[in-house]
């Protein structure tokens, strides 16, 4: 500025800095990175914050974790086994799906059973359930006729249908007793368990190993795991006679707090159930896909399940429930139209990943709400009825999945089940909103886990 002065063309202001590219640019890169350091030092504080609530969550229930974490492997290797074990039987589709249909009679007769089988064994009913898990699934692996392989379906069902009523239970005592939800996480388990043990079972096939090797290698990780699932119950002294101090004294089968959640549970089981016996077979049939690839369908299924209830465990602290679970079956059921239409495995993929975050969180909310609803005393018991209705889905969809298939086609079977979908949002609206508090409901709370 002196020197244009001294030449006498007075004083010259300054020019800005957005005139000199090179600083403009040096600001706006050190702006980004004083944005980029704050924003992940608050997005580490988040992570570390949220993995440490995970942590302490998944304390509180440790062996129910392991409980659903069992029941993961198992049905994993099975979904990914599924082609193998069905040529392995020379059965086709129709016939198939009738024998998944076995498992109806030793599901039923266990959840029926559970409550008094948990009254009586207490800590040890799990072991006990678990136990007949790895012994059921060794016969399905061992079975090279439809009917060796129907006896498998219903030790399996009661083996399932007990050990799923009993680390429910526990896991809606805990919540009871923490005043925290937890059954999303706990499930959120299941579905990562589910997820490696189909990937690791779709690999043993790629070297040729055989479905009873599997299943054994399994029994025998599990045998090793019996005495750390011991279950007591965490409401001690409570009564298990049917006095309750609030919720309801016992409710009938018929009864709006079990038929409701019941029906919400029966149609998401569905939905999984449906990509767990058939994602690898659309794949590997219908796509053409090796037995990898086939297995890539059941694994992606678990992990998107897995993520999504990772997020609903987060979520349900501070949303609707009954609004996340109309939202859950939407995208659940766009999902299964894009796996319907899927014409390559990546589009399958992308449609099972959908679908699997969506279902993810249906059944543990609607499970979770029931064991609100219900008493101290009789939550075992109100979880079992729900599980009946809500595990018809696990029974129906194999079933009728394989009927549609051989009377259309697999296409045609998982565009049926995104019409199915479309049901819980109505159930929800309906059905399970009037019994909210907020709408004047007097049968129990609906709207918070």
């Amino acid at each position: 500025m002196l020197w244009a002065a001294s030449k006498g063309v007075g004083p010259v202001k300054p020019r800005s800095y957005k005139h000199f590219p090179p600083l403009t640019r040096a600001k706006s890169v050190i702006f980004l990175i004083y944005r980029l350091s704050h924003s992940n030092r608050r997005g580490s504080d988040f992570n570390m914050h949220a993995l440490a609530k995970i942590r302490q969550d998944l304390s509180l229930t440790i062996r129910p974790v392991f409980g659903f974490m069992v029941l993961g492997i198992f049905w994993g290797s099975y979904a990914a086994l599924a082609p193998q074990i069905k040529a392995q039987i020379g059965a086709g589709d129709g016939l198939f799906g009738t024998l998944l249909l076995m498992s109806a009679l030793g599901l039923v007769t266990a959840m029926w059973l559970a409550p008094r089988v948990d009254r009586h064994l207490g800590k040890w009913g799990l072991p006990l359930g678990a136990g007949l898990l790895g012994l059921s699934f060794a016969v399905l692996g061992a079975a090279s006729r439809p009917l060796e392989f129907g006896i498998g379906m219903v030790l399996a069902g009661a083996a399932s249908g007990l050990t799923d009523v009993i680390i429910n239970a526990r896991v809606s005592e805990a919540e009871a007793a923490y005043k925290r939800p937890l059954m999303s996480l706990n499930h959120a388990m299941f579905s990562f368990a589910y997820a490696l043990a189909a990937l690791s079972a779709g690999t043993a096939r790629e070297f040729d190993a055989s479905a009873l090797q599997v299943f054994l290698g399994l029994g025998g990780i599990v045998a090793l795991a019996l005495p750390i699932l011991r279950s007591p119950s965490f409401l001690v002294g409570a009564s298990q006679d049917g006095a309750t101090e609030q919720g309801v004294d016992l409710a009938p089968f018929w009864s709006g707090l079990v038929i409701w959640p019941g029906l919400v549970v029966m149609f998401g089981f569905m939905s999984e159930a449906a990509m767990e016996s058939w994602s690898a077979l659309h794949i590997e049939r219908s796509l053409g896909g090796r037995a990898v690839e086939g297995a890539i369908g059941p694994f992606i299924l678990g992990l998107t399940m897995g993520i999504g209830r990772l997020a609903g465990h987060f979520l349900t602290q501070a949303h609707d429930t009954l609004r996340m679970v109309s939202r859950a079956a939407l995208v659940s059921a766009a999902g299964a139209v894009i796996a319907a239409f899927a014409v390559t495995p990546e589009m399958a993929y992308t449609g099972f990943a959908i679908q699997g975050l969506g279902v993810s969180i249906i059944a543990p909310l609607a499970l979770g709400l029931a064991g609100q609803l219900a008493g101290s005393g009789e939550r075992t018991r109100i979880i079992a009825r729900v599980s009946v209705i809500g595990f018809a889905g696990f029974l129906l969809a194999p079933a009728t999945m394989g009927w549609m298939a051989e009377l259309a086609s697999l296409r045609v079977a998982f565009g049926m089940i995104a019409v199915i979908l479309l049901i819980i949002p109505l159930i929800c609206a309906r059905a399970l909103r009037p019994l909210s508090p907020a709408c004047g409901g007097q049968e129990g709370r609906i709207s918070g886990v």
